[in-house]
């Protein structure tokens, strides 16, 4: 573009190389849960469904706790614990505090899958080992993750100009910023 400098211009090829390549291995990672899940003998479940029961671990939550985990939009986690609880690997009650709200719960066949997908999650991080990436470059890579997806939530959070001003003087406040 006419008006950037070189290091402007090198700077937004680094930035759009770096996103598109993030995408993609996010891609890659949901087709190797896939074929996870199929070696597991796991047909009833897809990937997300699993990764949603993955980071729920032994804790009960609910719907809301787990989307402010950044973990997933609020639709489709919904949608996808429908369809953990039909399938046995969730289970779900009323809140104590709360009647009002639903907390769910890795049932004993969801704490069976989560502790299969962490082995096979433990083999995955054994080859990258092998492959001479090393914990300080893996965890360099999630500072910058965490750092980038910060300034995503600035500029999510800033009104474009031309905006109507009852948006451009309300902050927007990003659902995922608890992930970063």
């Amino acid at each position: 573009m006419m008006g950037e400098s070189v290091a402007e211009r090198v700077m937004k090829s680094a930035y759009l190389e770096t996103m598109t390549l993030v995408e993609r291995l996010h891609r890659r990672f949901l087709d190797i849960v896939r074929i996870e899940l199929e070696r597991l003998g796991e047909e009833d479940i897809n990937n997300v469904q699993s990764l949603i029961l993955f980071h729920m671990g032994d804790e009960d939550m609910s719907v809301g706790e787990l989307t402010a985990r950044g973990y997933y939009l609020g639709t489709n986690v919904s949608y996808n614990l429908k369809k953990l609880v039909e399938a046995g690997y969730v289970g779900q009650r009323n809140s104590e505090r709360d009647r009002r709200t639903v907390r769910v719960f890795l049932t004993e066949k969801g704490e069976d899958l989560r502790a299969r997908l962490d082995g096979a999650f433990a083999a995955h991080a054994g080859l990258i080992e092998a492959r001479g990436i090393e914990t300080e470059a893996l965890t360099d890579a999630a500072a910058t993750i965490h750092r980038l997806g910060r300034i995503f939530n600035e500029v999510a959070a800033r009104p474009a100009p031309e905006a109507p001003a009852r948006l451009r003087d309300r902050p927007f406040v990003p659902r995922l910023a608890a992930a970063f």
